[in-house]
């Protein structure tokens, strides 16, 4: 169920968000970033994914966001689940007047294919990284290196004030 925007606003500025991000691989190990046209994180290169929406099975919001992030079609139990992260963000989708606070489930997949077209509602365009390049670009967002950083895991629960 997609809500509408007063009472959207009032969910983001009142409690955590739930959502699922998108570790794509190719065949030669490079990871799939986007760069976000929307807030927050409006700019940086980041992983695909999305809110799960209410009422949404998290099996449903799987395959729903990898067709509208990806355009393909892939079977969760192909993805390894990497962990729950958490998100903090001092702008929200609409302006900086709240922060925003996601709860988000990780999962990692190798796709065989070649994606062709991609859809861009979300980013503006899409480039494979290595590992070792996505964590030297400082146009990388923190919490798409957390992914690839040894040692981090723990660190992704700090508070907004304890990651600063």
């Amino acid at each position: 169920m997609i809500l509408p925007e007063k009472v959207f606003k009032s969910v983001v500025a009142s409690t955590p968000l739930i959502s699922i991000d998108l570790i794509i691989r190719n065949n030669q190990g490079k990871i799939l970033l986007g760069k976000r046209t929307n807030r927050p994180a409006q700019g940086y290169w980041f992983v695909p994914g999305g809110r799960v929406l209410k009422d949404e099975s998290l099996e449903f919001a799987f395959k729903r966001l990898l067709l509208a992030e990806l355009g393909v079609d892939f079977l969760e139990e192909k993805a390894l689940f990497i962990g729950t992260y958490q998100h903090f963000y001092d702008d929200n989708l609409f302006d900086n007047t709240f922060s925003t606070h996601y709860v988000v489930l990780a999962y990692q997949m190798v796709l065989q294919n070649d994606l062709g077209t991609i859809p861009d509602e979300q980013h503006s365009s899409y480039i494979w990284f290595s590992e070792d390049d996505l964590l030297d670009d400082d146009d990388v967002h923190l919490h798409t290196k957390w992914y690839f950083q040894k040692g981090k895991l723990a660190d992704n629960n700090l508070t907004p004030k304890q990651q600063r």
